[in-house]
């Protein structure tokens, strides 16, 4: 049980909460919220999250992209599990995510459907499929999209039935975020990933630019919390969070390669939920 909770990473769920809370907030300011939509929503969006980290592990596995990994383990590079039922591990997640998302669609708008499926494809593909983007440096997009405009958005739009700018600028926030922590992950990948071919941004970029767009990245929210002062000075509260972006950014800024990276990481998810939970708050209560 304990190989398929590392599998899972848990250290990635603050990616998946952080744009509910902020979603929350965004739709609590300008309606009443319907809190068993937001909490399917947070469902929808941790079953996708661990099942596009069960899909990644189970397709760079088939293709060796791990055979030399720095981070956390693997199920199928390290042997731990086949890569069968890794495989089935991704699709029952998504399948939650899935019945989940089609509950809110039948209850809020029917086009969710649609915006569900787009989710899980883009889950899947990342790494998976024939020519899976993940490959060819589109990583990041996906994430800001589906993790940052979606994730927030859509949580605000099912819970309150609209969405509003505050709202798009907390989506943009969570979203560059949700960047870093990728941007951060395929920086201490670049070596094993351009042996093996998996062609990231940060791998196009190169060490020196990768690490100045993270920093670019952890900047932006702070810039956001800005724009939102407009909507209630309180949220000027997610400034807060700025010591943990301060924290992760060092080791970057500092040169940290390989192993030494890893608590960057888990820094940036910290700031994150900090950040999102603060401006969730002062949002919601204004």
């Amino acid at each position: 049980m304990n190989k398929w909770i590392q599998g899972a990473r848990p250290r990635t769920l603050p990616n998946a909460i952080a744009p509910v809370v902020a979603g929350v907030g965004a739709a609590a300011r300008v309606g009443d919220v319907v809190w068993w939509k937001a909490a399917l929503a947070l469902v929808v969006a941790m079953a996708l999250i661990i099942g596009v980290n069960f899909a990644n592990d189970y397709s760079d596995g088939i293709r060796g992209t791990d055979d030399d990994r720095v981070g956390p383990m693997r199920l199928v590079g390290s042997g731990a599990a086949s890569p069968g039922s890794v495989k089935v591990a991704a699709f029952t997640c998504f399948g939650i995510a899935g019945a989940c998302g089609l509950a809110l669609a039948a209850t809020t708008a029917w086009w969710l459907v649609a915006v569900g499926a787009v989710c899980i494809a883009g889950a899947w593909f990342y790494t998976g499929g024939k020519r899976p983007y993940g490959y060819l440096g589109l990583g990041e997009v996906a994430v800001f999209v589906f993790f940052g405009l979606v994730a927030v958005l859509g949580t605000q739009y099912v819970t309150v039935g609209r969405i509003d700018w505050a709202g798009a600028v907390a989506a943009v926030a969570v979203g560059s975020f949700s960047c870093g922590v990728l941007v951060v992950n395929n920086l201490r990948d670049i070596p094993s990933d351009t042996e093996s071919g998996k062609i990231t941004l940060a791998v196009r970029m190169g060490d020196r630019g990768t690490r100045a767009f993270f920093t670019f990245l952890l900047a932006v929210p702070f810039a956001m919390t800005v724009c939102l002062a407009p909507a209630t000075s309180a949220a000027l509260a997610g400034l807060l969070a700025a010591p943990l972006a301060v924290i992760a950014v060092r080791p970057v800024l500092a040169g940290a390669r390989g192993r030494d990276l890893i608590p960057s990481l888990a820094t940036t998810g910290m700031a994150m939920l900090a950040w999102s939970v603060l401006t969730g708050l002062t949002l919601g209560l204004s």
